[in-house]
C-alpha cells in the first residue's frame, strides 16, 4: 500500500479487473494469476483475444506462463533491477509519453537547490540524513514555489533540479548489461519486453501491470511497487481505460479488506468510517478528513457521492445526504479487540465470513478459547460447513472447538 499510496494518493489498485479487457498489453509479475486468481484472469484472456500481448515474468513456468505471449524467467528478488532497466530504456530513448508526463505527473516540478540525491552526494544518502536520529529530515525534499499546490515547473524537463532529471540520473545505472547480470535475463528477451510495453502505450493505447504477494512479501516490496508506478506514469498508463496497476488480492484479507471493504473502520473508496461524538455532523466529518491538497482534497465529493449511492433520492442537501443514517464507530472493533471481548464475556455472538479465525492469526489458543464462550456463532464459507447454531463451535478443518449445545445444526452453502 505505501508504494501505491506515495504515487497516487491511496494504496489501492488504480483499476478494476474487468478493465484489463481493454488493455493492449498486460505485464504480470509477482503472481501466477491464472492459478491464484482464475476468475479475474478471464479478463486477461479477453484482452488476449482482442490482440493484447501478455507478458509473464516469473522464475517458475506456470499456467500463467503457458497462456502468455512472452515468458520471462527472472531471478527471485531482482524485480527492481528488471523494472528499472525498462525505465532507463524508456528515458534514454525518449520513448515516454511526453504530453502525459509533463501535464499529469510531477516530473516537471523543480526541487529546492539544497536537495541532493545519492548521485549528487556520492555517499549513498539523500539530503537531510540525520545520523544521530538515523532518519531523514525532509525539509530539503520540498519543491520550489508555493508549496505542493503551486510548485515551480520546467515544462521542457531540462532543469537539473526538476524531478525528471533526478529520475533520469537515478535510473541511469540500470543498463541492459546490469539487467542480465542481476536478473539473468538475456538482452534480447529484455528488449522484447520493453518494445512490447512501449508499443502498447501512448495516446491511443494502454498497458496494465498486475502483481500479487510475489512482490508485496519481499523485504523491498514497497520499492518494487513504487518502481512499477514510475514505469506506468512514464508510459501514460494511469487513469486511462485498459491501463493501471492492479494489486491482485483476496476479498476478506490483505488489500481486499480495504478495497471492498470488510474492515470496520473504512468505507468503500478508502473513506474513513465516521466516529460517534466528534463527527456527529457531515460538516464535522468533512473538516476532520479533508486534506488541503492532493487526492484527499476531494473528500467531500467522494463521500457525498457514496451517500447518494447508499440512499438514492432520499439523500438530499437538506438532510446532509443521509449522514445521520450512517453507522458511527464508538470503539475499537478490530480483530484482537473483539477476541478480548469474547474472552471477557462481553460479546455473545458472531457472524464469521471469509476468515478462519481459529487458525488465521497469532495466539490460536486465545482465539479458540474466546470463540468457545460465544452463545451463538454463524460460520459462512463456500467450501466448509456453515454453522448456524445456538452455541455450536466449529472451524474450517471441521473439528469442533467446543461441544455444540442442543439446537445447533450445520447448513451447507
Amino acid at each position: 500500500m505505501p508504494g501505491l499510496g506515495t504515487s497516487f494518493g491511496r494504496g489501492g489498485a488504480t483499476t478494476a479487473q474487468q478493465d484489463l479487457a481493454n488493455a493492449d498489453c498486460i505485464l504480470i509479475e509477482g503472481s501466477s494469476m491464472a492459478e491464484a486468481h482464475p476468475v479475474g484472469f478471464r479478463w486477461v484472456m479477453k484482452a488476449k483475444e482482442n490482440g493484447a500481448t501478455i507478458i509473464h515474468v516469473d522464475p517458475r513456468f506456470s499456467r500463467t506462463s503457458a497462456l502468455a505471449n512472452i515468458w520471462v524467467p527472472i531471478r527471485a528478488g531482482s524485480d527492481i533491477t528488471f523494472l528499472g532497466g525498462i525505465i532507463h530504456h524508456i528515458i534514454e530513448n525518449e520513448l515516454f509519453f511526453r504530453d502525459y508526463v509533463v501535464h499529469y505527473t510531477n516530473a516537471s516540478c523543480i526541487l529546492r537547490d539544497e536537495y541532493g540525491d545519492p548521485e549528487d552526494n556520492a555517499d549513498g544518502y539523500f539530503s537531510g540524513w540525520n545520523e544521530s536520529r538515523r532518519a531523514y529530515e525532509m525539509e530539503s525534499w520540498q519543491y520550489k514555489g508555493e508549496g505542493l499546490s503551486y510548485p515551480e515547473r520546467d515544462l521542457t524537463l531540462q532543469n537539473p533540479q526538476c524531478v525528471f532529471q533526478k529520475l533520469k540520473r537515478h535510473f541511469a545505472r540500470y543498463t541492459p548489461e546490469m539487467v542480465e547480470k542481476v536478473c539473468g535475463i538475456p538482452p534480447a528477451l529484455f528488449q522484447k519486453v520493453a518494445d512490447a510495453l512501449v508499443a502498447a502505450s501512448g495516446p491511443d493505447k494502454t498497458a496494465a501491470i498486475c502483481y500479487a504477494v510475489g512482490w508485496t512479501q519481499h523485504s523491498k516490496g514497497v520499492q518494487i511497487i513504487r518502481t512499477a508506478a514510475i514505469l506506468q506514469l512514464l508510459l501514460g498508463n494511469i487513469g486511462r481505460p485498459g491501463g493501471g496497476i492492479l494489486a491482485l488480492r483476496g476479498h476478506a484479507s490483505i488489500q481486499g479488506s480495504t478495497d471492498i471493504p470488510t474492515l470496520y473502520d473504512i468505507l468503500p473508496g478508502y473513506l474513513a468510517m465516521p466516529c460517534g461524538g466528534d463527527e456527529e455532523t457531515l460538516q464535522k466529518y468533512l473538516d476532520a478528513h479533508t486534506a488541503k491538497t492532493g487526492l484527499w482534497s476531494n473528500t467531500p465529493a467522494y463521500f457525498i457521492s457514496l451517500l447518494k449511492v447508499y440512499y438514492g433520492k432520499h439523500a438530499t442537501a437538506e438532510n446532509d445526504f443521509g449522514y445521520n443514517w450512517l453507522p458511527k464507530i464508538t470503539a475499537d472493533h478490530s480483530f484482537f479487540e473483539y477476541l478480548y471481548e469474547m474472552a471477557d464475556g462481553k460479546m455473545e455472538g458472531m457472524f464469521l465470513i471469509g476468515q478462519n479465525s481459529a487458525v488465521g492469526a497469532p495466539n490460536t489458543r486465545l482465539q479458540r478459547r474466546s470463540m468457545a464462550k460465544l452463545k451463538w456463532f454463524v460460520k459462512a464459507h463456500s467450501r466448509t460447513p456453515s454453522v448456524f447454531c445456538n452455541g455450536a463451535r466449529k472451524r474450517s478443518s471441521h473439528r469442533a472447538i467446543a461441544d455444540p449445545k442442543r439446537g445447533s445444526f450445520t447448513n451447507w452453502l
